[in-house]
């Protein structure tokens, strides 16, 4: 997915970090406004970003563009309506990542407005290569998260609007949902084809072109 070569190392590995970081902390501030401390009581309510990284999932992120943290421990049992309030939990990870992405794209625009002004030097260029790379991977991991496939975000997401006749679809996602999800990220890297990309490539493309005009 991305051109290993050093220069882009050292633009990658700070975006990564902070768009990983970023997601998780959404996931456990959201639960912690909602009454569940165990985030903060694991240590997990930090922007540190140590405290959040998966190192396969920060791998894949380099490899072929998708990956994943950590996940933040919550528990239902300090929510008022655990239902709905497991909704806004599990959305605050990919609309942190979404926001983020606008930031990236109007940074983009404001930059990209007058390049005389802000293209001249060094630091123009390579400020608007770090956030075209920013606005990319937070629209990946934003989509690629609302999936509706576990452990994914969207998973989460669909649960709570599932209606409750059909809650047993959870006991079945839950049971294969990984290893179909594994299935295609392992097939996507050995062909080069990525059935994923599919699904994410439209709407990162589209939210792309939105924010940043690229």
């Amino acid at each position: 997915m991305f051109n290993l070569d050093p220069q882009t190392l050292v633009l990658l590995i700070p975006v990564i970090l902070f768009a990983l970081t970023v997601h998780e902390y959404a996931h456990g501030m959201v639960a912690y406004r909602l009454g569940d401390p165990t985030a903060k009581q694991a240590g997990r309510l930090t922007l540190n970003p140590l405290s959040h990284l998966d190192p396969m999932g920060t791998v894949m992120l380099f490899v072929i563009g998708l990956g994943w943290a950590k996940p933040v421990p919550v528990d239902p049992r300090y929510f008022a309506n655990p239902k709905r309030d497991m909704l806004w939990v599990a959305l605050a990870g990919p609309a942190a990542n979404m926001g983020l992405a606008l930031l990236s794209g109007l940074i983009i625009r404001f930059l990209t407005s007058d390049p005389s002004a802000f293209l001249s030097g060094a630091l123009g260029p390579i400020l608007i290569s770090m956030m075209v790379r920013s606005l990319q991977i937070n629209l990946m991991l934003a989509v690629f998260n609302l999936l509706p496939v576990p452990p994914l975000d969207g998973s989460k997401i669909m649960y709570s609007l599932l209606p409750p006749q059909y809650a047993h679809w959870n006991y079945n996602l839950e049971r294969y949902g990984p290893m179909v999800l594994f299935g295609l990220v392992m097939m996507g890297m050995l062909t080069g084809f990525s059935i994923l990309w599919l699904f994410i490539g439209p709407f990162v493309r589209f939210f792309a072109f939105l924010f940043a005009g690229i």
